[in-house]
């Protein structure tokens, strides 16, 4: 090494990683000003739940939520201006997010409610009947 010290990549911190489960890791190929939405999933009692952090968004305007081939997409844009004295600030970008559905999910009998930043999508998933059939074997 001709006295020279190698050094070693630095470990990313803990904020670090988490940014890049949002924005995906360093390198990668992303889509410029497309951002992901933080969600949380539940499937309880016949019921699959999806809650969507969305603040500050009209969800009347600035949302759309789709159902196709069993994968549901939301999609939402957002623009905000705050002016104080000496300070003008936009924040403004838009949002995507795809999930594919559990398996017998009624996507055409979804609800979405939106309160206090949080989207929630509740589609029902019937139970699906699974009994064993047996199969004669013919010979001859």
């Amino acid at each position: 090494m001709n006295g020279m010290i190698e050094r070693l990549p630095a470990w990313p911190t803990l904020p670090e990683l988490f940014g890049w489960v949002e924005t995906g890791l360093p390198g990668t190929h992303t889509i410029p000003g497309l951002h992901t939405i933080r969600i949380e999933e539940d499937l309880t009692d016949g019921t699959y739940v999806l809650r969507a952090e969305l603040p500050g968004i009209d969800p009347a305007k600035d949302v759309e939520i789709t159902v196709t081939e069993g994968v549901l997409t939301l999609r939402s844009e957002r623009s905000e201006e705050t002016t104080q004295k000496h300070h003008t600030e936009f924040r403004y970008g838009s949002f995507a997010r795809s999930v594919r559905l559990p398996v017998g999910a009624k996507g055409d009998k979804a609800t979405a409610a939106y309160k206090d930043g949080v989207l929630t999508i509740t589609v029902p998933v019937p139970e699906t009947k699974t009994g064993t059939r047996t199969i004669p074997v013919q010979h001859g």
